[in-house]
């Protein structure tokens, strides 16, 4: 039996700081591509992911890692070679989050004669075990809210905190991150890191290899690809758009993919920036920098996500095109947040809570709802996606500028994703399954454990796991929140008739379809009061335009 532990890296454990590496003999990266067969994934995507591996093999040889690098088409191939000429080797595997990934790997290992020993994966802030001790015994039928778990984290690690208390005396300023930005207020640009000869090696590869989707330009490729990279991403975004980010987090602004977002999800997924560090760099700047939130009072503000996060509820009822209360407040962002410099307190805790919050909570949900959670369709929905999401070709302004923003970056922001792509196509009736295959594939941030329930259990209602009713909207949320509404040919302000928003029709048909389930969860009691109040003749003119919005989107006519 062989005293050497080599350590396999996974592609998404790329991270040459690692406590797990100190412990290693050697480091095993396998680049198994055949799962890039199966489906037409982003171009950027593959790119990314390839590039990073083999940029990360590079920088652990240079730290004195001694790697093994083997290309080949799946795990299995990749692992029979390695242990041909080592058959008592052990290996050690951070467990990775997707679901029974670490044992089916353990059984491929094994059939080859090796032993693979599974350990904690360092890529996260808290455990199972964290997760069990705060929820107690699993329960298969339970359900899970991300504010609880988030609170509980924050006084675990103490982030965000004074003493006992939250800092600012909130514990979320979500209703502080719903403004649209004025007309002459310009993003600042990402940073955007130009491909090197190993990335376009790479994308050379992935393009003549396999079918893929989306731009195949490099041209609009700007992704980091190393952790030297990653760290500069991050660097850029506290200091530069930091600032910004959190008024405008949910804003949705045409021909400006990114606005001031981090772009930071894919370095973190893949391994490149460890959370911590992105938590810690954003906790340094509002300390340094900070000023408190303020504004509009957030509770003149109408539909906003925040509604969909409580008890309350949008009714879904204004199609009317009403101004948007949360920008009629006291001017630009030096007015109200200091200057250009400063980091407010919502940008902080906004950003905090989607790191140490959400990709925390989507982790241990997913873990706790598998394997069910991945085929979960509670409202039966069967409709094959539009062909809209494939081309982005449709005069929705709103759809076409969020399936546009995917296929030439493989990236649209949170609330494109949730509100827009994952809002229509729940409307719409569409299969989760297949939505969830389309952003796995069309993202480049996206893995199952992130977009399954993200995709199935939130923006599909696939199950009632994550939340007690759906996000669902008519037009009426777009319009307060973008400015697409302006500029799109169909009328925010119709709901019926050729010529109105789809999302308006589609949205009460929806409600109505699905009322059996809908209307006793407890939190949709306001939207059918509305339900209630429409006569006979409004409910047909409303079924005769959602059947004829499926079968325009249907036939790629929308």
């Amino acid at each position: 039996m062989s005293d050497s532990t080599t350590l396999w890296l996974l592609g998404d454990q790329l991270d040459p700081t690692l406590d797990a590496l100190a412990a290693a003999d050697e480091v095993l990266l396998i680049e198994a591509s055949g799962f890039a067969d199966r489906k037409p994934y982003h171009a950027h995507k593959l790119t990314l992911v390839f590039s990073a591996m083999r940029h990360a093999r590079d920088d652990l040889r240079e730290r004195g890692h001694d790697v093994t690098y083997l290309r080949a088409d799946s795990f299995g191939d990749g692992v029979a070679a390695f242990l041909a000429d080592r058959p008592d080797a052990t290996l050690r595997l951070m467990r990775p989050p997707s679901h029974g990934a670490g044992e089916r790997l353990r059984e491929i290992v094994t059939a080859h004669g090796g032993t693979l020993e599974l350990v904690e994966n360092e890529r996260f802030y808290t455990t199972p075990a964290d997760w069990h001790a705060w929820t107690g015994e699993h329960d298969s039928d339970r359900t899970y809210r991300q504010e609880h778990w988030y609170r509980h984290v924050r006084r675990e690690t103490g982030v965000l905190m004074d003493g006992d208390a939250p800092v600012g005396g909130e514990w979320n300023y979500d209703d502080h991150n719903q403004e649209t930005p004025p007309d002459d207020w310009e993003p600042p640009e990402p940073r955007r890191f130009e491909p090197d000869a190993l990335t376009r090696e790479t994308h050379e590869w992935v393009t003549e290899r396999f079918d893929t989707w989306g731009n195949d330009s490099l041209d609009g490729f700007g992704w980091p690809v190393t952790r030297e990279e990653a760290l500069a991403a991050l660097d850029d975004f506290v200091e530069r758009r930091l600032p910004a980010f959190g008024r405008y987090q949910d804003a949705m602004v045409g021909t400006e993919p990114f606005l001031a977002h981090s772009l930071l999800s894919p370095a973190i997924n893949l391994g490149l920036l460890d959370p911590r560090e992105a938590v810690d760099a954003v906790e340094t700047a509002y300390e340094e920098r900070g000023v408190e939130p303020g504004g509009y009072d957030p509770s003149s503000a109408e539909t906003t996500l925040e509604a969909f996060r409580s008890d309350d509820g949008p009714d879904g009822d204004d199609t009317t095109g009403g101004s948007d209360d949360a920008t009629d407040g006291d001017g630009g962002a030096t007015d109200v947040y200091g200057d250009a410099a400063s980091v407010p307190l919502n940008a902080a805790e906004g950003f905090i809570r989607q790191v140490l919050g959400w990709r925390e909570f989507m982790r241990h949900v997913y873990r706790e709802a598998m394997p069910e959670l991945a085929t979960a369709n509670q409202l039966d929905q069967e409709r094959s996606l539009p062909p809209a999401y494939w081309d982005g070709d449709t005069d929705m302004t709103c759809l076409s500028e969020a399936v546009g923003n995917v296929r030439e970056y493989g990236y649209a922001h949170h609330i494109e994703r949730l509100m827009v792509l994952s809002n229509f196509a729940l409307v719409y009736g569409a299969d989760p399954r297949e939505l969830n295959d389309w952003f796995h594939l069309g993202f480049v941030d996206a893995y199952h454990w992130v977009t399954t329930p993200n995709v199935v259990a939130m923006g599909s209602f696939g199950t009632d796991v994550l939340s007690s009713k759906p996000y669902a909207s008519s037009g009426s949320y777009v319009n307060r929140m973008s400015d697409h509404c302006a500029s799109c040919p169909y009328a925010v302000s119709r709901t019926t008739g050729e010529g109105a928003c789809p999302f308006n029709a589609l949205y009460w048909d929806f409600l109505k379809e699905n009322e059996e389930l809908l209307r006793g969860t407890g939190r949709m009691g306001l939207m059918y009061s509305h339900v209630d109040n429409k006569d006979d003749a409004e409910w047909e003119a409303i079924r005769d335009r959602a059947k004829r919005v499926r079968e325009l989107a249907a036939e790629g006519e929308l």
